[in-house]
């Protein structure tokens, strides 16, 4: 994995992440239930999109339809992806290392997928994710935590895409 040391101490990991759509414009999300392997994974603590870690000398388009196999068991083409569309900086801790994400966010169109988890990493399955697809209203309404914070507000904006546009900063 592509990770280095930033000027805070944090470990720096370039991400790849997909905003998965299917044909009626429902968002595929994963629920983060894992803190720390050492501790059982209790209620999802939020919300995120398909992706992970860049591996070293992996592009980001490549690292994105990778972690889609292993997290999710969809087979999707690198230049099926729009975008990217959307670019976020999260630090935060992980088993008490601080990991300063550096994610990079694309979309992928009009997918009909039943998820298989079978090629999660072991500390994937330790978290024993759900999954689920969403609608942007149900979003809206929700009280649930999301990555990025505020996917019910910049969701629209890719549901009628294409994507032309630059990327737009998240948080």
């Amino acid at each position: 994995m592509s990770e280095r040391s930033s000027g805070g101490g944090a470990v720096v990991r370039p991400t790849a992440r997909v905003v998965v759509l299917d044909p009626a414009g429902r968002i595929l999300l994963l629920g983060a239930r894992l803190t720390d392997p050492a501790v059982p994974p209790g209620d999802v603590l939020f919300w995120y999109t398909p992706g992970g870690g860049v591996e070293d000398g992996e592009s980001l388009r490549a690292a994105a339809v990778r972690e889609l196999t292993e997290e999710i068991g969809l087979v999707a083409d690198p230049s099926s992806l729009e975008g990217p569309v959307w670019l976020r900086r999260h630090v935060g801790a992980f088993a008490g290392v601080d990991i300063d994400s550096r994610e990079t966010f694309f979309v992928l169109r009009d997918v009909v997928h039943e998820v298989d988890p079978g090629g999660r990493t072991e500390l994937e399955l330790l978290g024993q994710e759900p999954h689920r697809w969403w609608t942007a209203e149900e979003l809206a309404a929700s009280a649930e935590e999301f990555a990025p914070r505020e996917l019910a507000v910049v969701l629209p904006e890719v549901l009628h895409g294409p994507w032309t546009g630059p990327p737009r900063i998240v948080g």
